[in-house]
């Protein structure tokens, strides 16, 4: 059986089949969640191990956004480790003015609606790659367009970041619970947590208010 399949499994954990695909994207998703919420640089090299991961699994549930997401993940990681590790002095925490937070509200609202709509006509234009219709698109390209967000502010070090991914851990879910994807969700939730200690700590590194 393929080592990437979500049929091979790892252990059960209360009846759930918990395959090892989504054991290795979930323990490295915390470690890079834990290590963003420290300011720490190694939230890059364990988030690369954590998009990989994803990328498999969220091909074989049909969250396709999710799956193209990964690829975002993947490039601007790279981008985000090079920008950390380049600055002999620690790059600065900071926040967006009003203009800024304005412009993030329109660019997540269209980000949706655009990938929401090019998501749904995937199996319609490339049938062969992928046969199976898009689970949850709006809510998936929601996910995915949230999550762009977060990760670029992330790389910037605003401080609004957290709250994006606050965001995006309360629809992930909803949206892996409702998948079937359970080990997944619980990872989310525990994110949620992560998210909130990670606000916590950055506002000691603020810069400028």
């Amino acid at each position: 059986m393929n080592f990437f399949s979500i049929e091979h499994i790892a252990f059960s954990v209360a009846g759930y089949n918990l395959s090892y695909i989504e054991l290795i994207g979930t323990l490295f998703g915390l470690i890079s969640v834990y290590y963003a919420s420290r300011a720490n640089i190694l939230t890059w090299p364990s988030g690369i191990i954590n998009e990989i991961a994803l990328f498999v699994l969220f091909y074989q549930v049909q969250l396709y956004a999710d799956m193209f997401l990964q690829v975002y993940f993947l490039v601007v990681t790279i981008f985000g480790w090079r920008n950390w590790k380049s600055n002999k002095a620690d790059v600065p925490v900071t926040r967006s003015d009003n203009r800024g937070r304005l412009l993030l509200v329109w660019l997540l609202i269209a980000g949706t609606m655009i990938i929401g709509c090019l998501i749904r006509e995937l199996p319609h234009w490339l049938p062969v790659y992928f046969p199976l219709p898009a689970s949850y698109p709006f809510a998936d390209a929601f996910v995915m367009t949230s999550s762009i967000l977060a990760i670029m502010l992330q790389a910037r070090k605003q401080i609004e970041n957290w709250f994006m991914w606050i965001i995006v851990d309360i629809v992930s879910v909803v949206l892996y619970l409702v998948k079937g994807i359970y080990f997944l969700a619980a990872e989310y939730v525990v994110f949620l947590g992560i998210c909130v200690y990670g606000w916590y700590q950055w506002r000691k590194y603020l810069t400028r208010d």
